[in-house]
Order: C-alpha cells, then sequence, then structure tokens
C-alpha cells in the first residue's frame, strides 16, 4: 500500500509539473492570421506593407516612431483607435497581440 500511494503521488507531481510547464510557456503568436487581417482591415490605409500612404497621411508601422511603443500602446490604438483610426473592439485579445507582433515584424 506505501508503494501504491507514493506512485499516485509520483503521478500527481509528474501531471502538476507538466501543466506548469504547458501554462507557462508563452503563446506563439500567429503572425500568418494577423497578416490575413491586416490585409483586409488595416492595409486600406496603411498600405499592404505596411509602410503607409502618403495621400491618407497614414503612418509607417515600420517606422522607429511606431515601433519604439510599447506593446501596450499598440494594443490601445488598435482597440481603440486613434486619430483617425477607427478602433477595432471585434478583434479578440489574442487577436490583437498576434497583430502587434504581426507589426514588429514589419520592422525596418
Amino acid at each position: 500500500m506505501d508503494k501504491t500511494i507514493k506512485n499516485v503521488g509520483a503521478t500527481a507531481l509528474a501531471a502538476a509539473l507538466l501543466g506548469i510547464c504547458l501554462l507557462s510557456s508563452p503563446a506563439k503568436a500567429d503572425v500568418a492570421a494577423a497578416e490575413a487581417t491586416f490585409k483586409t482591415k488595416c492595409a486600406g490605409c496603411h498600405g499592404a506593407d505596411g509602410k503607409g500612404k502618403e495621400a491618407m497621411k497614414t503612418r509607417d508601422l515600420s517606422s522607429a516612431d511606431v515601433q519604439k511603443q510599447s506593446d501596450a500602446d499598440l494594443s490601445g490604438i488598435i482597440t481603440n483607435g486613434k486619430g483617425k483610426m477607427p478602433p477595432y473592439k471585434t478583434m479578440t485579445a489574442d487577436q490583437v497581440k498576434d497583430m502587434v507582433s504581426y507589426i514588429r515584424s514589419l520592422k525596418k
């Protein structure tokens, strides 16, 4: 009976450690999905390459000025809008996070 209790304890410990590892691993951003979303929601103003459109006076998302902003700042702009940019409240938190990763991938 002692051996059974030890085995159950070891199994429970192993399961707990596995759960901690899985839950603490950062989720990979789905940059491909964000790129598709960018093309449908953002490219009309920011251009397909994210460089902005001079006629619309939109920002170059690859510029140092945009890239130096924090992830929280970029997330806030995506979610709440800024200036002429409309808010995208229909995007989930994960989609916004992925979009920030996509914007980071545009860095010069």
